[in-house]
């Protein structure tokens, strides 16, 4: 009988005040799904949704059944607040106003 080999992983999530990162040992035919559940951090941030969030490896996404490499990071997304793009439209947009008004203040 052969032993299990482990490999080490990271689960990281981050919210705009604290990060985690919390490394743990899974065998290599561990999933992404499990070593989140292995992590213990959906017991620590409850309000993952591990249906709707979306995960990843070294920031490219993938899925909940995707395979892990040793030294891999899981990342867990968070739904995003502000579309991207709508917010650097909105800031250039103030920038361009504020100049106006200075040109026309001078």
């Amino acid at each position: 009988m052969e032993a299990t080999k482990l490999i080490t992983v990271e689960v990281s999530y981050a919210l705009p005040e604290e990060q985690v990162i919390l490394p743990i040992e899974v065998s290599t035919d561990c999933n992404v799904e499990e070593a989140i559940k292995r992590s213990g951090i959906l017991e620590r941030f409850p309000h993952i949704d591990l249906g709707t969030d979306k995960v990843g490896i070294f920031g490219k996404m993938c899925k909940l059944n995707a395979s892990l490499r040793d030294k891999d990071r899981i990342e867990i997304y968070r739904k995003l607040i502000a579309d991207p793009k709508e917010s650097r439209r909105q800031k250039a947009e103030m920038e361009r106003k504020k100049l106006e008004q200075e040109k026309h203040a001078s």
